[in-house]
């Protein structure tokens, strides 16, 4: 006597055995090299100071210009402008 085995195909309404419960998906963050970070940091503090630099250099120039007016606009008699006709 031959056994006869019948297969039954997968129905999507009805399933014998629950479907396995799917892990939550991780987010993972991509691997940084120290000497990366190490980098970018460098070149933050290196971009950082010389923007502070020429901060620092604008507002000397600007300081000087004023006072470099005012030492030239009160020094002796005021400009008057003749006009020869």
């Amino acid at each position: 006597m031959t056994t006869r085995h019948t297969h039954q195909t997968a129905c999507a309404c009805q399933h014998s055995q629950p479907a396995p419960p799917t892990a939550p998906a991780r987010r993972t963050l991509p691997q940084v090299s120290t000497g990366a970070v190490a980098v970018v940091l460098v070149g933050g503090v290196v971009l950082t100071a010389l923007l502070t630099a020429v901060a620092v250099s604008a507002i000397s120039v600007a300081v000087a210009a004023v006072v470099l007016r005012s030492l030239l606009g009160s020094g002796g008699a005021p400009h008057v402008r003749h006009h020869h006709r």
